[in-house]
């Protein structure tokens, strides 16, 4: 079995956000960067798959800028076989992202697709159900558990009510949720091993795909401060305090 899993450079879940002074975006600048979780997720879930003797070669995509070589650097030290950067500095949206990833999918017919759920940086949710759509291949999303039966897939996935099981066909999309396993973290001579590992840089120009933004951000603003608590002197005070806030929020 072929895997392809699509990762994604963003700031590090660390990192405390900042917006930018003209509220054109969040600050990136000298910030660490780093793979998104979910999509660190999707990583460990194809090698777990590799090691079990269900995968034969993991191929790593992402999408952004030179720099983003390092967080396919660091799936290949996870175990990925070889990484593919497709390079441009736009930022683009979902439905492009969608697109690109669809024409790698034709060139390398992978049987399966790991994507993380989502993004943390704009946790849109989208990019591997317009995948699935593009690509006519069914999907189960939010995957807690995926095991190998027969020749398709069965993953389990957590709902409101509860886990739902969902048998699929091989070949098919699958996203990652953080109930899925505990990534790995690769040592010293595996990262130094990810070095020698093919790793292919194409413009996103060679695609063909049409990348005109469809959204307009007009501004981007931090939350508001949030208020310092107090501290009160008794039961009665606070039920007083309680008592008021219910009341504005039933005048509202």
């Amino acid at each position: 079995m072929k895997i392809l899993v699509a990762i994604k450079r963003v700031v590090d879940h660390n990192v405390r956000i900042r917006v930018r002074p003209d509220g054109s975006g969040v600050e990136t600048t000298g910030v660490r960067m780093s793979m998104n979780p979910f999509c660190k997720h999707a990583v460990e879930a194809a090698v777990q798959l590799s090691e079990a003797g269900h995968g034969d070669e993991i191929v790593v995509v992402s999408i952004g800028p030179k720099a983003a070589n390092d967080v396919i650097l660091t799936a290949l030290a996870m175990g990925a076989h070889r990484g593919l950067l497709i390079e441009t500095d736009a930022a683009l949206e979902t439905l492009a992202i969608a697109k690109l990833l669809a024409k790698v999918v034709d060139e390398e017919a992978p049987d399966l697709v790991l994507l993380g759920k989502q993004a943390v940086d704009d946790d849109s949710n989208h990019v591997g159900q317009m995948l699935a759509a593009l690509t006519n291949r069914p999907q189960a999303t939010f995957a807690s558990e995926i095991k190998v039966v027969g020749q398709g897939l069965e993953v389990t996935r957590e709902i409101d009510s509860g886990r739902e099981t969902l048998a699929l066909p091989l070949p098919a999309i699958v996203t990652a949720d953080l109930r899925l396993n505990t990534p790995r973290n690769a040592a010293l001579p595996q990262v130094m091993k990810a070095r020698s590992k093919p790793l292919a840089v194409r413009p996103v120009a060679d695609f063909g795909v049409d990348l005109a933004p469809r959204l307009v951000i007009e501004t981007i603003s931090p939350p508001p401060e949030r208020l310092a608590g107090k501290t009160v002197a008794s039961v009665t005070e606070l039920a007083g305090i309680i008592a008021s806030d219910l009341s504005t929020m039933e005048a509202l």
